[in-house]
């Protein structure tokens, strides 16, 4: 199988998604290509990357037709042909590829990033509430979690899907750590919000940031980005950075409000 992390590019995009690289692993996608060029399919979504090297010589039309016929080329694609596909980082050739096929966008997703505060802030928790760590493989804490996640993303075509065994494959990736997945609980000690936090090199993700949905609009949300905040700080990181969607205005007005600027913008395409 080709190694997809040889098409991670310093300043570019990621070219496949977190639940893409968990699935490839999993066998539960297709990969198809060489070391040139790759296009996943993965339930009922497409995302292609070509090397630098191998740009602008038809590769990307090639891989996408592949993917799009099942049953053509060497290594079918099982199932219907994918109707979505994401185009990272919203690049010129990946607007081209999706007019060439019909395909018109649907979605933006946006990455905004803040530069890491010089002095810890106080989250503010309130009296009688705790903050604490992920307990890495303690079955309570997954299940407390992956409840929360499932009713703070109850509308979130992917995060609200997250499963056990998801879970479980980001513990076990090299960027996980178990202090940087924070847990906010209430008076009575159930999970009200956490703040999930992924650190791979130079940044800072707020990967997930979650409140139970019937403590919305009580500025738990703020709470949750200041302890994440707080956890970033003297780390020797150079950016924070955050994924929403383009039309999620309360979050983008927290995020905004938190100090978050965009910076890149995903776009997801549907077929005519």
């Amino acid at each position: 199988m080709v190694d997809l992390s040889r098409f991670v590019v310093p300043g570019e995009a990621p070219p496949f998604s977190d639940q893409t690289l968990v699935d490839v692993r999993a066998g539960r996608a297709t990969v198809l290509g060489d070391e040139r060029g790759v296009a996943v399919v993965r339930d009922g979504e497409l995302e292609l990357v070509v090397a630098q090297e191998a740009r602008g010589h038809g590769l990307g039309t090639a891989l996408a037709r592949q993917a799009l016929a099942p049953g053509g080329g060497a290594a079918p694609v099982d199932g219907p042909a994918p109707r979505l596909a994401w185009a990272h980082g919203d690049h010129p050739a990946a607007r081209a590829l999706a007019a060439r096929f019909g395909w018109t966008a649907v979605r933006t997703l946006l990455q905004l990033r803040a530069p890491i505060a010089s002095v810890a802030p106080d989250p503010a928790v309130p009296a009688g509430w705790s903050l604490s760590s992920f307990r890495t493989g303690d079955p309570a804490d997954e299940a407390d979690w992956l409840a929360l996640n499932a009713a703070a993303f109850a509308h979130h075509p992917e995060q609200g899907r997250m499963t056990l065994d998801d879970l479980r494959a980001r513990e076990a990736d090299d960027w996980f750590s178990g202090d940087d997945l924070l847990l906010l609980r209430d008076d009575p000690g159930d999970l009200a919000g956490s703040c999930w936090l992924k650190v791979e090199g130079d940044t800072g993700e707020f990967y997930a940031v979650a409140v139970r949905p019937d403590l919305q609009g009580r500025g738990l949300g703020g709470v949750l980005m200041r302890a994440g905040t707080a956890r970033l700080t003297g780390r020797g990181l150079s950016a924070a950075a955050l994924y929403v969607e383009g039309d999620n205005a309360p979050a983008l007005a927290l995020y905004r409000r938190s100090g978050f600027e965009q910076h890149a913008i995903d776009v997801q395409y549907a077929a005519g």
